[in-house]
């Protein structure tokens, strides 16, 4: 099927691409469609809150064809919803095999949703506050390779330490620069990526 796609895609499609995209064709609609995007709508960035918090070490493709089941079991990722779970909710996710059944990562997603609110409640929106560690505009990087990427810099480290007071769990340095990328604060595509040039001045 994947090699099937990539034929059809390569005979129409000969653009550039980060190379961590061509793994599968649903890491490939991300890449095009998604990573990088500035996100700026609360219940997307507490979507990827939750995703890249369950994300953390495992592969991203597993959190991707999982994604479905997590906006099911997750009340659409509406943050005022999500906290208000309990213990039955907890027990009910434990028990769905359509997401990850950690207890940690569960019971810290419907505390961060508690956190996110009261994020919301003192800055007017959680986009108000994230956003202003990057003075409201994406980090335009210029890497020509994925070795240049890094898994951590200052600014997420910064927002991480933040979090971390404001009680958010699952969200160290590097789980918070991969949130960068995947809300579009950094744009770390590469310079021979299509996406670069793109979203150099979205935002």
């Amino acid at each position: 099927m994947l090699k099937r796609y990539h034929g059809a895609m390569n005979k129409v499609d000969a653009r550039r691409r980060c190379p961590w995209s061509l793994g599968s064709a649903q890491y490939l609609r991300y890449h095009d469609k998604e990573w990088g995007v500035p996100v700026h709508d609360d219940g997307r960035l507490f979507e990827f809150l939750i995703l890249e918090g369950a994300q953390a070490g495992l592969a991203w493709s597993t959190i991707l064809n999982k994604r479905d089941n997590y906006r099911r079991a997750f009340a659409r990722f509406d943050p005022a919803k999500v906290a208000r779970f309990g213990a039955r909710d907890v027990n009910r996710l434990m028990a769905d095999a359509g997401i990850v059944r950690n207890r940690l990562k569960i019971e810290s997603a419907i505390g961060n949703a508690r956190a996110f609110l009261q994020v919301r409640r003192e800055f007017g929106s959680f986009d108000a506050y994230v956003w202003r560690f990057v003075d409201g505009s994406p980090l335009q990087n210029a890497r020509r390779s994925m070795s240049e990427v890094p898994a951590r810099t200052p600014v997420s480290d910064a927002i991480s330490k933040d979090l971390k007071r404001r009680g958010f769990r699952f969200v160290g340095s590097t789980i918070v620069y991969a949130y960068m990328q995947a809300v579009g604060m950094v744009n770390d595509h590469l310079t021979s990526c299509f996406r670069r040039a793109q979203l150099r001045f979205f935002g």
